[in-house]
């Protein structure tokens, strides 16, 4: 299982030895720097899954730090931790792109659980959709909108494409009409809707001599995609 990597920026070296041991003590890898000058050199050389920044520090403060960061990466979570209490300190770090400020002293278990929650939020955001399917004999390109095999290339709509996708994505579930309507089209509007029933009707013919898969039309519910394995 991979350990997170974590930079971590403070300048009082006695808090930086107990922070960055009890979160190692948590499986994450942690790389101290002392100042943040050679915070930011750092990130620019190593890639970290999250940043944790003090903000009063020699040569760079942890303001400048995150601003330079998030012109270089938009998305890597950063916690500032400080002893400056204002409202206005705190305004001025979430502006700059901060997910989280934490006034010292701090406590290692909130700091820890907050490291976990955007931690997680981070691989949610950054999960890789996936873009090939296989469909029976077919193989299903969904960033050129194709369906093909050894022997054949079937080529589909944008709408055509998106109305499949969503259909493996929910494979042997019950969507409702508006639910097809307003992930693809944004509103379960009556025109839009007979343009599905297009759609439907030339996947299903597409699809007619692959054994084991359906489209089902539940009157008055919506459709399944049926599937017996992928």
């Amino acid at each position: 299982m991979k350990n997170f990597k974590i930079l971590y920026t403070e300048d009082d070296e006695t808090l930086a030895f107990l922070t960055k041991d009890n979160l190692e003590q948590h499986n994450y890898e942690v790389i101290h720097c002392t100042n943040g000058k050679s915070g930011l050199e750092t990130f620019k050389d190593e890639d970290f899954d999250i940043c944790i920044f003090d903000i009063m520090m020699p040569k760079m403060d942890g303001f400048e730090l995150a601003e330079e960061v998030r012109k270089i990466d938009t998305d890597v979570p950063i916690i500032f931790l400080s002893a400056k209490t204002l409202k206005e300190d705190r305004i001025k770090g979430l502006r700059l792109g901060a997910d989280d400020y934490l006034v010292k002293p701090f406590s290692i278990e909130e700091l820890i659980l907050k490291i976990e929650v955007f931690l997680k939020r981070s691989q949610k955001n950054n999960k890789v959709e996936k873009s090939v399917y296989e469909i029976g004999k077919y193989q299903f390109d969904t960033k050129n909108f194709i369906l093909f095999n050894d022997e054949e290339k079937v080529g589909l709509t944008q709408r055509e494409a998106e109305l499949l996708k969503l259909f493996l994505d929910n494979k042997n579930l019950v969507l409702k009409r508006e639910q097809i309507l307003t992930a693809l089209w944004g509103t379960d509007d009556y025109f839009m809707g007979r343009s599905l029933d297009v759609f439907i009707s030339r996947l299903r013919k597409i699809l007619s001599n692959e054994k084991g898969i359906s489209i089902e039309n539940l009157h008055g519910i919506g459709f399944r995609f049926s599937i017996e394995s992928l």
